[in-house]
Parts: C-alpha cells; sequence; structure tokens
C-alpha cells in the first residue's frame, strides 16, 4: 500500500506536510469520533457489498423456488447468516470498537439496518431480480425480431368443392384460399363488424391497447376465466403474418414491439385487409374471400350483413363455432356481433333486428358424409392428373348421393347381421352403370376406423369371377353355351384341379358349368384356347393387373381389385371394351371456363355381338339356377358371376341389371378364413337388397332430403286402421316400445335402443299426444304398430335421428330412414 493510496485509511496515512507546525491550541483535523465514523462507514460498505452480491447470486439462482420458504424463515435464517458471515469476514470488515465513555454512538448505517431486517432484502431481491431478468428477455426479443411478413405459411392441399352427379355439393377437402380482397371490394359492414367484435379502439390505438388490457384482465377475473382476449388486430395480424403461434412471453413481445412497427409503416385500413385477407374462419377457409365462398357460395364484396356478422364472429374460435359444424353457435354468435355493432355506433338496432331476422342459407353440409370419403380419396387424386392448377376448384363428380346412400346401409346392414357369425369382418362395393360413371362406392366398413379402400387399393385373387374371360375368349373361338365337355378328374402339366364339391358330373353343356362354377371344364377351356390368349382377353376388357402365365389363372390365381373386375363386366354390358372407369365430370376454377370437361365417352373395341350375347345367356344362368341364386330380383333380369376363393379367404359377386353393374367382395384385412363364406351368400345378398331398393329408386327418381343436415327421410303414406287407432301420452321403455296406460305398444320395423338415448325420446315425447295404429290390413291387438306425432311417422323419426336400427323385415321406408342416419353418422352410427 503506497502512502497516498486512497483505500488506506485516513488515520493511518502519513502526513504529507510533516514539517508544518502546528497551531497551539488548534484542534485536531480529524477527531476521534470522525475517524471512527470513517471506519464504521468503510466496514459497512464492504459488508453491504459482499451481503448484497451474495444475495443476487442466490435469488437469480432459485427466489421462485426458495421465497416461501425464506418468507417464513427469514428472521432465524438472515440472522445466523450474517453471524456467520462476520465470522468469517476480513479483519477489515470487524465490528467498529465501541464508543468510549462519553462519546456520541455512531449514527445507523444502511447495513445495519439490512442485517437487522433480513426480510427486508429479501424482498428487493425478489423484486429487482426478476425485473432484471424481464428487461433481460425484453432485449434478447428485441435484438431476435423477426422480419415483417416473414412467416411462411404452409402450402396446403388446394381446395376442392365436391358435387354428386346432380349438382349438390356433398362435400369439401383441403384449405380454401379465396381471392386476396381489395379495399375497394370490402363491404362497410363487413369492416365494422370485425372491428366491433375484435378491437373497438382499432382506429384510435397505436398498436397495443393498454386501456383494452386493463378491460380484458378486468373481465377475465370477474368472470373466472379467460372471456375476453387483449390483443389488437395488429397485433393479431402480426402473429399470422410474422411470428409462429407458439405461446410463449418471447412471443408475446415481439408481438407488441411488431405491433408498434406495422402502425408505423402500413395504414389502418391496410392492416385490416391484411388480417382479414390471412385470418382462419374455420372448415379449411383461409381469408375473408374464401370463407364467404366456403358458407354462401359467393364472393365477400357480395356478403349482407347477417353473414358478415356471422363471419366477423367465427375469428375468436373458427373450429368450434364453424356454421358447417354448430351453425346454432355460429348465429348465436352473429346476433353477439351485432349487438356490439350497435354498441358502437356502427348500425342502429333497428338494422340489428332486421338482420337477425334474415335467413342464412348455408351453400355447404355441415360434414362430409364419412362413408363417401373412399370415393373423394380417389376424386382428389384423379381431379389432380386432370387439372393440376392452383387455386380453389369445384368438381363435379358422377356420385348419385341416393346409390351411395342405400350402398353404405346394405353393406353395412348384412355385415352387423352376419358378419361375426360367419367371421366376415370388411365388405366392399362398386357401383357403375354401362359408360363407366362410378355411381357409389364402399371401400370397408368404417372409414374413420380404416382408410383403406378395399374397392380400388385391395389386391385378391378373384377365384371363378376369373371365368368370364375364358369363357368369352371360347365363345370368340367357336365354342357355345351348349357345346359339352366332360367334368372329370383331369391333369394339365403338374397341376390338378379340383371341384368345391370334390365330386365329378360328367358330360355337362357349358351354360350348366358356367352356371355350377364347375373347376376342371373351365381348366379344360382355358387348355383348349390357350392361356397367353385368355390374358388377351383380359386385358382387353381393362384389367391392369399383373396375370401370371400358368394354367391356374382360368380359375382366379391373379390378384385383382374390385373395381377393375367390375369394369370388365361392365364390358359385357355394354357391348365394348375397355369401359372406362371414372368419377369425375368437369372441374372448374375461379374463371367461366372449365379446366376440365369430361368429353363424351368413346367406345372401346366392339365385342363380337355373338359372343356377347352367348356371355349374357351364361351369366343370367348363374342367378337363374346356379351358384347365384341369391341374387335373383323378382320382375327383374339379373346376371351375374360367383367367385369364392381357397379356404373361402374371398367372396366375390359381381352382377348386372340393365342399367346397373354392381361388384361386391367380402372377406378380411388379415386374409383369414371366413365360416364357409362364398360369393353366393353375403356377397350375392347384398346385391340382391341394393338392387331391389335402387332400382325402385331410380324409377321415381327420389331426392335425397337433405345432404346439408339431418331430416327425417320422407316417408310414404303409411294405411292405418282407424277403428283401432290408440292415443295418448306413452311412456317410454326403449326407443322401439311404448307403454300406454299399462298396453305395451312396439314401433313396427324399430329395434330399439335403452340407456340415454330411450330418456332423450322420453324428453321430446313429454306431454305430446302420440297417434298409433295398426297398418291397414293387420288386425286390431297386435303389438306392432305405426305412431305419429303431429302428423310425423315416429318410427322414421327416431330412425333418421339414429335413435335405432331398423329391423330386418323393416318398410322400405324405415329402413331408408336408417341408411341417411347412417350415412350422417347420427346417433348410434356415430358411436361406431
Amino acid at each position: 500500500m503506497t502512502p497516498l493510496d486512497p483505500d488506506r485509511p485516513s488515520h493511518e496515512r502519513p502526513d504529507p506536510n510533516p514539517s508544518a507546525p502546528r497551531q497551539p491550541g488548534a484542534p485536531d483535523r480529524e477527531t476521534d469520533e470522525t475517524r471512527a465514523a470513517a471506519r464504521e462507514a468503510a466496514a459497512a460498505a464492504k459488508v453491504l457489498g459482499r451481503q448484497l452480491g451474495v444475495l443476487a447470486a442466490g435469488a437469480a439462482r432459485g427466489a421462485g423456488r426458495r421465497a416461501a420458504g425464506a418468507a417464513r424463515a427469514a428472521g432465524p435464517a438472515w440472522t445466523g447468516f450474517a453471524r456467520r458471515f462476520r465470522a468469517r469476514g476480513p479483519a477489515s470488515a470487524a465490528e467498529p470498537p465501541a464508543a468510549t465513555a462519553g462519546e456520541t454512538p455512531p449514527a445507523t448505517s444502511r447495513a445495519a439496518r439490512l442485517r437487522r431486517k433480513p426480510w427486508l432484502a429479501a424482498a428487493l431481491a425478489l423484486v429487482l431480480v426478476p425485473l432484471a431478468l424481464l428487461a433481460g428477455l425484453v432485449i434478447y426479443s428485441f435484438a431476435t425480431l423477426p422480419p415483417l411478413g416473414g412467416a411462411v405459411l404452409e402450402a396446403g392441399q388446394r381446395a376442392l368443392t365436391v358435387e354428386a352427379d346432380d349438382g349438390r355439393v356433398f362435400a369439401t377437402r383441403g384449405a380454401f384460399q379465396g381471392q386476396k380482397l381489395t379495399a375497394a371490394e370490402m363491404p362497410p359492414h363487413l369492416a365494422q363488424a370485425v372491428i366491433a367484435i375484435e378491437d373497438r379502439r382499432f382506429r384510435s390505438h397505436w398498436g397495443i391497447d393498454p386501456r383494452g388490457m386493463l378491460r380484458a384482465m378486468y373481465r377475465n377475473v370477474v368472470g373466472g376465466g379467460v372471456r375476453e382476449g387483449a390483443s389488437t388486430i395488429t397485433q393479431q395480424y402480426v402473429r399470422l403474418t410474422s411470428l409462429t403461434q407458439e405461446k410463449t412471453l418471447r412471443r408475446k413481445i415481439q408481438e407488441a414491439f411488431l405491433a408498434l412497427r406495422v402502425e408505423a409503416t402500413m395504414s389502418k385500413d391496410e392492416i385490416l385487409l391484411g388480417y382479414l385477407n390471412t385470418a382462419y374462419f374455420g372448415a379449411g377457409a383461409y381469408g375473408i374471400d374464401a370463407a364467404a365462398r366456403r358458407y354462401f357460395g359467393k364472393g365477400a364484396k357480395a356478403l349482407t350483413l347477417p353473414e358478415a356478422a356471422m363471419l366477423a364472429g367465427l375469428v375468436r374460435a373458427p373450429s368450434q363455432l364453424a356454421p358447417t359444424r354448430n351453425f346454432g353457435g355460429a348465429k348465436e354468435r352473429a346476433d353477439v356481433v351485432l349487438q356490439t355493432m350497435v354498441e358502437t355506433g356502427a348500425i342502429t338496432a333497428a338494422e340489428a333486428d332486421k338482420a337477425r331476422a334474415q335467413t342464412i342459407t348455408l351453400r355447404t353440409p355441415p360434414e362430409t358424409p364419412p362413408g363417401t370419403n373412399y370415393f373423394l380419396d380417389m376424386v382428389s387424386n384423379e381431379a389432380k392428373k386432370l387439372a393440376d392448377a392452383p387455386g380453389d376448384v369445384t368438381v363435379r363428380t358422377t356420385l348419385n348421393l341416393d346409390l351411395q346412400s342405400l350402398a353404405e346401409g346394405v353393406v353395412a346392414r348384412r355385415l352387423d347381421a352376419e358378419g361375426a357369425k360367419k367371421k366376415a369382418g370388411q365388405g366392399a362395393m362398386v357401383v357403375l352403370n354401362k359408360e363407366g360413371a362410378i355411381l357409389a362406392m364402399v371401400g370397408g366398413r368404417d372409414y374413420e376406423d380404416s382408410q383403406f379402400n378395399r374397392a380400388t387399393q385391395a389386391k385378391r385373387q378373384a377365384g371363378s369371377l376369373f371365368k368370364l374371360f375364358v369363357y368369352l375368349t371360347a365363345y370368340e373361338n367357336g365354342f357355345n353355351p351348349d357345346t359339352v365337355l366332360v367334368d372329370r378328374p383331369i391333369q394339365i402339366g403338374d397341376w390338378e384341379p379340383q371341384n368345391s364339391t370334390g365330386r365329378f358330373k360328367g358330360a355337362m353343356p357349358l351354360r350348366s358349368a358356367f352356371a355350377q362354377s364347375v373347376n376342371t371344364v373351365a381348366a379344360q377351356l382355358a387348355d383348349e384356347v390357350g392361356i397367353p390368349a385368355v390374358i388377351a382377353t383380359t386385358r382387353r376388357m381393362g384389367v391392369t393387373s399383373d396375370l401370371p402365365n400358368v394354367p391356374s389363372l382360368a380359375l382366379g390365381s391373379a390378384e385383382v381389385t374390385l373395381l377393375e373386375m367390375t369394369r370388365a363386366y361392365a364390358g359385357v354390358l355394354a357391348g365394348a371394351a375397355p369401359v372406362d372407369a371414372h368419377s369425375v365430370h368437369a372441374i372448374r376454377g375461379a374463371q367461366p371456363q372449365p379446366l376440365y370437361l369430361r368429353a363424351e365417352s368413346k367406345a372401346g373395341a366392339a365385342i363380337p355381338t355373338e359372343a356377347r350375347a352367348m356371355m349374357l345367356d351364361s351369366l343370367q344362368a348363374v342367378v337363374d339356377g346356379g351358384t347365384g341364386k341369391g341374387a335373383r330380383v323378382s320382375g327383374l333380369p339379373v346376371g351375374g358371376k360367383t367367385g369364392t376363393t381357397q379356404d373361402y379367404r374371398d367372396a366375390w359377386f359381381i352382377g348386372m341389371t340393365p342399367d346397373l353393374i354392381v361388384g361386391i367382395w367380402v372377406g378380411n384385412d388379415d386374409n383369414a378364413s371366413m365360416n364357409r363364406v362364398g360369393g353366393g351368400d353375403i356377397p350375392a345378398s347384398i346385391f340382391r337388397d341394393f338392387v331391389q331398393r335402387a332400382t325402385a329408386q331410380l324409377a321415381k327418381g327420389r331426392k335425397r332430403p337433405s345432404a346439408a343436415r339431418a331430416e327425417p327421410a320422407p316417408a310414404k303414406e303409411v294405411a292405418v286402421n282407424p277403428a283401432a287407432a290408440l292415443r295418448g301420452v306413452p311412456e317410454v321403455i326403449d326407443t322401439g316400445t311404448l307403454a300406454f296406460r299399462g298396453r305395451t305398444v312396439r314401433l313396427l320395423g324399430v329395434e330399439g335402443e335403452g340407456g340415454a338415448l330411450a330418456r332423450q325420446l322420453a324428453r321430446y315425447l313429454r306431454r305430446r299426444e302420440v297417434s298409433c295404429a295398426p297398418p291397414a290390413g293387420v288386425e286390431a291387438g297386435g303389438a306392432l304398430l305405426r305412431c305419429q306425432i303431429d302428423g310425423d311417422d315416429l318410427a322414421s323419426l327416431i330412425l333418421t335421428a339414429g335413435g335405432a336400427r331398423a329391423a330386418e323385415d323393416a318398410p322400405a321406408d324405415l329402413l331408408a330412414a336408417e341408411e341417411q342416419a347412417r350415412s350422417e353418422r347420427a346417433g348410434i352410427w356415430g358411436r361406431r
């Protein structure tokens, strides 16, 4: 330490002028009291510095974790800490000497006060350290600000609006982008609605709204949860265009900084327009124009006041309030928006009342019918190949909604009734017309359980279904249905085909051999005309799968799809092959000119007339008296062919009427054997169930009641016996059984459900009169009745809502009601 070291205590420094004489009687320059005060101040400063250093480090490491314990034990803990610290402290930090008698005690220092009140030091640390950390986070957030508009939106699948063959919209796919709205195209009431419900002070604040934050905080505290957000439209805009959606404090700070920057560089109208062109409005619609087209089938500039209010109300919870899913909730929210517009002076109360009274009509269905998703998957791929243009498109398909609903119902009902007993877990179905238009498609039992399309993707051995190509080749090469061959044991190389019965029938005409699906005769025919010729015929009919050049091909050893086999059979009915199986009629974009328009189908190579006639005769023999007897439909000419593979792993039936070609496959995804299910069993029964009702349905031209919301299927007039009518307010036993003053009544054609569904029906029928009577021609006193409520058939209402299953022998109108519930996934069908 040098003589002039400032850290050296002044009383230890040498006098810089020792030779200067002292004045007698003059006071010393530093009295004892001054020296004592200096010593204590220096010591206290060092002690305080060390203590604050320890406090800051400890608080930074675990202030939050230890705060509670520190508060409870602050006094004893800090007293002990100070005592230990003094014990370890350097000599310079020792306690100052006690004041001598007659001396005035030194003034109390801040360090001493902190030692006596350790809770004060802890409180200071708990306040200052978080503030310091927050300041650091703010600086870091500012330093890492992303550029404006730097968020890259992932290019999702383009939006498809899918129409049925009659123009009804029944499904949508992908993300709707719409057109970018310009300031001139924005309706004034749309801007007013969004500002009123999202950010009332948008025109006056500067990007962030402290008043709005305080208001939201108050309402959330009073409401006991998050009732109102505090983000301004500007903050939401920068979040959508420049930031991620992570919920962190750093992102919130950056959002505020960017909002201030945006307000400095853009006008209010530009911010609002950018926000509306970017926001998500639910149901795959991004931007206000896309939402307007998605929900109302019009551009944003054509929106009415109630429609604008509904869209403005979606921004806060688009998935929850999307009108396609929750129309009631969206309508209630629109009413709130209208009331807010009145409060802000955007509209008058009379204008709001008028808007509430207007009917809002959606252009699209609430949800895609789940059963159509197999078809939609195929349409999406086909549309991309036909018109791979950017932007939203509308696809007019070949799907007949009536037949689709019917197909789903008959497959599900038959598998429900017999599948478990016969160990058949899956089924698929394709319906074509003679031109190859796909009218209906069932790719599996439940799309939500499995998206694998068994109609187009599954390749299974065709079994005897393949004999069509063998016989057609033979008929084109001089054979005819009356040609006689002998059913006998044969050997072709190392292969010895066997009949499914294990027996041989001797000589028989080809018509009978085809009808009875005799394997040895088909093998002889294929050997006679040659397997290469059979393969050539198969290719000409439109089968594209691999076909091995082996003798067993005659009995269907090749693996094929249901769609290509149905297409091949359609060629026989059409008289030309191949038939082009297709699902798209037209594709339209934003421009008036179609992106794709299917030309009239060009006929393929003609099948020789005589050979075709002989093939149709043989196909009809299968249904009239062969293995396909189960597919017979009274009064309708039907032809077809069964197919069954080894160990009953696959069962097929492809049948045709004068207008339709229907292909059906039944089996298991794991290739497990069924319980002796052949093509003439479940598949033939499904065909019969479908064709019986499809033919009548097509003849009447009946349209499905609504693809937009579940409505009761229009029931036919039910003739009842009025003399035996029973009236009253019933008690509900289950959804198919009622009780009138002790008399139990069962609804005709309904298999009731109990539990929650029965309780719902009881609430629906509470204090309402129901009239029940037996159908005309049925004696009074029976338990099975048709009941009506307010003029509607009760059984039809219950089945349409999914409150019960239809009985096997239910009338056609009730079966149609159940099919609609299945396709809508209503009630019990939504639990599958």
